[in-house]
């Protein structure tokens, strides 16, 4: 006769929101097994039996992250202009680092900073992570390029990096300390820089 497994007794949702943050100050080798467990409120076992694993709990808090966090990019894509779009990131961007109830700075951003060469796959995941956001904004540029929104001579995939890298570097200044009014002024110099077609 088949014994049915016991039903968690925690909620998985509001567990993973707990261990979220901890890896969101804390980085992915600087949160350990009992640091997460306190947070969560249960005992090593009942994590492994969730999630199999450090590692397999770190991808479940990114798919969080991502789903609560960055839903400001796809509001972005609705600009009706690349522009538009670029400046609703940043703005955003700025909102987002500077948010009383966030830890500082992007987990994507802090948690591959704080990644040794032990954990270079998981460097490397978040790496992909990010690039997806560039692949967007690339693919947005290109369309903005054909309508001529933008200069004939730019490269869309140049363009999208440096603004990615303005992005996670007002990410790192955010971790460091930096107020809204510092990232602001970051966020209007970058499209100061806006490119202007000839047309």
């Amino acid at each position: 006769m088949a014994v049915m497994g016991r039903p968690r007794e925690f909620d998985l949702h509001h567990a993973l929101d707990r261990a979220l943050d901890v890896f969101w100050r804390n980085g992915y080798e600087g949160s350990s097994v009992a640091d997460l467990t306190e947070a969560m409120g249960i005992n090593p076992p009942s994590l492994y039996a969730a999630f199999g694993n450090k590692e397999g709990l770190f991808r479940k808090a990114i798919e969080r992250y991502v789903e609560q966090h960055a839903g400001f990019w796809a509001e972005a894509s609705k600009a009706p202009t690349a522009r538009g779009t670029v400046e609703h990131l940043l703005r955003a961007t700025v909102d987002f680092l500077t948010a009383e109830c966030n830890p500082p700075g992007c987990l994507l951003v802090r948690s591959s900073l704080l990644c040794s060469e032990a954990v270079d796959h998981i460097r490397q995941e978040l790496a992909a992570r990010r690039a997806e956001g560039e692949t967007s904004l690339r693919e947005r540029l290109e369309r903005a390029k054909v309508d001529g929104e933008l200069p004939p001579d730019l490269v869309p995939a140049d363009f999208a990096r440096y603004i990615m890298t303005m992005l996670e570097g007002m990410s790192v200044r955010a971790a460091a300390g930096a107020g809204r009014e510092e990232l602001q002024k970051i966020a209007d110099m970058a499209l100061r820089t806006w490119p202007v077609s000839a047309a």
